[in-house]
């Protein structure tokens, strides 16, 4: 999966031409259509994407090879892989979610606190969900400078400096 990124989800049938409601995970969400052909995550089929129109929550599209209301129903929940090699560089101090997750999370000492098993956003800002033996359940740790000062892709780690409180 290193060498592919989840740009984009499947939400239904729009219609009963064929064409699907895609929720976009892209910065600018219309790129999605530029990263193609995207490929299913188990990369048994791929898509060429046209965007015919916004509607709520995302866009109404064509996949090449649907060209039915069940077949558009049929791929509900399906979540859309463009190859990393199509997407644009990142500034520095930027990051794709999937590079994110799996990385260990230690503490401004060097304890460490868990591994980041998602990044979740609801809203108001990106949460790093941590999992790890010393939790009960999993953390949510908002990813921002100020608690999350440093991110090492190379070493695989990132250095929490938790608000007070988070982890007691």
């Amino acid at each position: 999966m290193a060498d592919r990124v989840c740009v984009g989800t499947i939400a239904g049938a729009f219609g009963v031409r064929g064409e699907v409601r895609l929720k976009s995970f892209c910065a600018e969400p219309t790129d999605i259509a530029a990263y193609g052909p995207l490929t299913t995550e188990d990369g048994a089929r791929h898509f060429e994407i046209t965007l015919t129109r916004p509607v709520k929550s995302g866009f109404a599209a064509r996949l090449s090879g649907v060209a039915t209301k069940e077949a558009a129903d049929a791929l509900r929940g399906t979540r859309l892989y463009a190859p990393r090699a199509a997407l644009p560089s990142l500034p520095d101090d930027e990051f794709y979610h999937a590079d994110l997750i799996g990385l260990t999370a230690l503490d401004t000492g060097g304890a460490t606190l868990g591994k980041v098993a998602a990044v979740l956003n609801h809203g108001a800002g990106d949460l790093l969900e941590l999992r790890g033996a010393g939790l009960k359940g999993s953390a949510l740790v908002p990813f921002t400078r100020a608690v999350v000062p440093t991110v090492d892709l190379a070493t695989g780690r990132v250095i929490i400096d938790p608000p007070e409180g988070l982890f007691d």
